[in-house]
Formats: structure tokens, sequence, C-alpha cells
């Protein structure tokens, strides 16, 4: 754990895990040969339903632009120190890119592949933000209702809206940023905590601004929300976002856990947000304390269906979507955040990181284009999430017009 006021603690990402099959991905009939270092060969991935089935050529990109991604992604790879990357990018017309490199496990030297598991941190608030859109498509809810119409004892909650938590302009402190919070987790990474259990470290601190007044992005806000969704739907959060959200979008490898479990495979992931500040394998730490706001786990096939759904509003009206999209400024040049979800240099989606592991999931509507990104580490360089360097190398690439820069903070 650092000692740095802007604590990147804990993306929130956290995903129910019981043991799945993993996906399959066919290799491609033709395409250049893997680069030293790099695991696996271009793919074509179909979804047996014909859902988000692109018309990549049967090569993916050029032997050129391949050689160029490999390149780059590598380059940032070892410049950070990333254990292992797996990459997918798919751009309708144009090719797709599925490839992984480095090693999931760094004490047996298993190669990083692009068929596992890995935990999603705040990338879970896209789920969560989508089912509270659900309420409101179902007018049980009003985006402009106050949360103290469904919470008791939210510092100001007569001033606060479900818009206001959701833009992350509550004003509500971040308990991932409490000096107690962070010291009782870390003393036991495997310690369950309970949503009240979590809001009350926050709820020690004054609200740091008026509500609407600026952008903090804070996990408080999407454990109050999932609290929402429990208190309306009569149902726990997890279940109401299987029903809701995942079935719907045909989700069959995405997952929220109710404690450490994770499914296989997955690789190791590590971390130096620790009491010492040593590396550590957090693989197995219990992501609860994250709970809506970042506990889900899930896999590169269900994370590239989900880009271009949470993007284009498949599971919402027009109108609600259109509020969900209506992004403003988080004080981050070329990132805008609106419920629940960013737009930065044109891609829509969200980024994510708990000790352990980070993620990208964007979709660039302009080009119909899909990028995942999954990491095995949420170790910084000069206080830079790791995953955003290696979105920005190939968005440079692929979408010079439209490049991924670095995002408001995941965790």
């Amino acid at each position: 754990m650092r000692s740095t006021s802007s604590r990147r603690l804990f993306a929130a990402s956290l995903l129910v895990a019981s043991v799945l099959a993993p996906l399959a991905a066919a290799p491609a009939t033709a395409g250049p040969a893997p680069a030293a270092g790099v695991a696996g060969a271009a793919v074509r991935l179909t979804d047996g339903d014909g859902h988000g089935q692109d018309d990549c050529p049967s090569g993916g990109f050029s032997r050129k632009t391949t050689a160029r991604l490999d390149k780059a992604i590598e380059k940032v790879r070892r410049a950070t120190g990333v254990p292992g990357v797996a990459v997918g990018l798919w751009m309708p017309g144009k090719g797709c890119y599925v490839r992984a490199s480095g090693v999931a496990d760094k004490a047996t030297g298993r190669p990083m592949t692009t068929d596992l598991y890995t935990r999603i941190g705040s990338e879970t608030k896209t789920f969560t933000v989508t089912a509270l859109l659900k309420l409101v498509d179902d007018g049980l809810i009003r985006l402009d209702d106050p949360i103290s119409r469904y919470i008791d004892g939210v510092p100001k909650g007569r001033r606060i809206t479900l818009r206001h938590l959701a833009e992350m302009r509550s004003g509500l402190y971040p308990y991932t940023a409490d000096a107690d919070f962070q010291h009782d987790l870390l003393s036991d990474p495997s310690r369950s905590f309970t949503p009240r259990e979590v809001l009350a470290y926050g709820y020690k601190h004054k609200n740091t601004f008026a509500p609407g007044k600026e952008f903090q992005y804070s996990n408080t806000n999407l454990i109050l929300l999932g609290l929402v969704i429990e208190k309306v739907s009569g149902k726990c959060a997890a279940d109401f976002i299987d029903e809701q959200v995942l079935r719907p979008s045909h989700l069959e490898h995405t997952l929220f856990p109710s404690g450490a479990e994770f499914p296989e495979p997955h690789p190791r992931g590590y971390t130096n947000q620790t009491l010492s500040g040593k590396v550590e394998d957090a693989t197995d730490w219990n992501p609860s304390w994250g709970w809506t706001a970042g506990a889900m786990i899930s896999n590169m096939h269900d994370l590239r269906r989900w880009a271009k759904i949470v993007a284009t509003g498949e599971l919402l009206s027009p109108e609600t979507q259109k509020q969900r999209l209506r992004t403003l400024p988080t004080g981050y040049p070329g990132t805008s955040y609106g419920l629940g979800i960013f737009k930065s240099g044109g891609w829509i989606g969200h980024n994510g990181s708990i000790p352990g592991y980070e993620s990208v999931t964007v979709y660039l509507p302009s080009k119909k284009a899909t990028l995942v990104v999954q990491l095995n580490t949420d170790i910084t360089q000069n206080g830079v999430e790791p995953s955003s360097p290696i979105a920005r190398a190939i968005t440079e690439i692929v979408t010079p017009n439209n490049i991924y820069d670095r995002p408001v903070p995941p965790r």
C-alpha cells in the first residue's frame, strides 16, 4: 500500500468465481507467426449466436501492422515490468489481433494466454450502473432521486442524487483512501467486508465538496448504488446483476464472487500494495471490500462482447443510454466521465484495477472497434497504471486519430 495522498488503492474489481470452462478460440487460417516472447497467434473469434461477429480477414491485420503491435506491446510490457499481458483488438473491415506475451505465473514460467479469467476491478462499475439504469427504465427509480430516499445515514444524503453517485460527483469521501481501511485490509487480505462496513470508513470523514461541483473518483459512490439496487429490487446485487445484465448479454464467463473464489484458468496476480511495500502474490485476496464498485471477474471473450453492449446501450432505452453517455470533465485532459463510464480519445468504456490485476475494455463507435487489455499486475511506474501505456501504444498504431489517453484512476 502506498502512502501517497492519491492512493490507487483498489480499483474495485472483484467477481464471483466458480469454475467454468474457458472459451477456446479457433486459430486463423492464415497469419504471421508470433513474435519472440509472444504466445499465440492472431485469431478470429465468432460467437455461436452470431452476436458481435466481425469481418476480420482470415490473417488478421497485415504482417507489418501485426509486427508493429507485437513490438510496441512488448516494449511497454518490459518497460513497465508487467509479468503478462493479453490483448484483443477487433476492427471490422481491417483485421483483428488477439495475442498474449509474458508469463501468467512468475514462479513456474507458465505463459500468459488469451483464454484466462482475470479480476476486472472497476470495470465492475459498468455492470452495476447498467443494472441501476435498468431500474430507471422500469420506472422504479429516477436518477435525480436523493440517495436518502433509499439509504439512511449518508452524509448530506438529501442533497446527493443517484446521478451524482454514478457521475462520481457526490463529494463523499472515498473509503479506500482511509488509513484505517487500508491497514485493516492489508493486515488480513483474506478478510470479508460488508458494504456497510466499508462505507463506515468513508463516513468518518467530511464530504470533500458540494454535490455536483467537482469530479472525484470514489468507490463509496458505487457501494451505495449497489445498496439501492438491493433495496429497490428486493434481491442481492449479485443476483440482480446476473439476471438483468449478465444473462441478457450472454456473458457466460463473467462472475460476481461472494469471496475469494476464482475460476480456472487464471494468471497469478502481483501487487506492491502491501503493508511492507514489497511485491506479493494477491491472486487469492478476498475482493469483498470492492463489492459493486470492483468485485467482478471475466475473460477476454465476454469483455469483447460487453464492450459494444455497454457503449451502444443494447440493454437500455435510447433516452437512458443518452443520459449515461452525457459525460462531464474529469480534470484529466481528453477524458470525460458519464454514468459509470468514460470517454477517452473517442473510446468508450472503463478500466479496472485491483491488487494483482488491471484491465481496459473500450469501444470506438466511429470504427466499431473493440479493445480489451488484461494484465496480471497493478504495480505503477511513475504513478501511471501499466494498462494505460499499453492501450495507448496500441491505439497510436491502429487508430492514430483516436488515441486512448491516461483515463481516470480506476481505484
